[in-house]
């Protein structure tokens, strides 16, 4: 008995995976609305389209190391025990930029370790409805404002 046997390789299940991360983007745009507003980002942390795991939205630097502007906290010791979005205070009283900020992470809480900048970025670009590169100097230009590294020297 023959089998055949397909190769897959890390280069191309790299790629299914940021295609699947512009598919599931899209869904949640399609689901909410072309223009993602505080509100609708909201709702989305409560929605197990959008979210595999239940998310909250806490303003607390705390948890946060120097080039961060938000991190994803665990609740509990299973994912099913859900997260926290962590923002920076300084974003409190700017819920017009919290889409921007929170759809960077959304990946991290479907996906956990696997997730890169460069999947948070097709991720929050698609969902927010920019082009990757202007989402990405969006981020910057937020991350400077509170003195935060730019996010490809922090990754790692």
């Amino acid at each position: 008995m023959k089998t055949d046997a397909i190769e897959i390789s890390e280069a191309s299940a790299r790629e299914a995976f940021l295609g699947h991360l512009v598919d599931k983007a899209t869904a949640a745009r399609m689901k909410y609305g072309l223009y993602i507003d505080a509100e609708a980002i909201v709702k989305m942390l409560a929605d197990s389209d959008v979210l595999r795991y239940p998310a909250s939205l806490v303003f607390d630097a705390g948890p946060l190391q120097p080039h961060e502007f938000a991190c994803v906290q665990p609740l509990g010791f299973h994912a099913a025990d859900g997260y926290a979005i962590c923002l920076h205070p300084a974003f409190r009283d700017q819920p017009e930029i919290w889409p921007l900020l929170i759809s960077y992470h959304v990946p991290a809480i479907n996906y956990g370790q696997i997730v890169d900048t460069t999947a948070a970025e097709i991720y929050g670009s698609t969902l927010i409805g920019l082009d990757r590169e202007a989402y990405y100097q969006a981020l910057c230009e937020l991350a400077d404002s509170i003195g935060c590294a730019p996010l490809h020297e922090a990754a790692g």
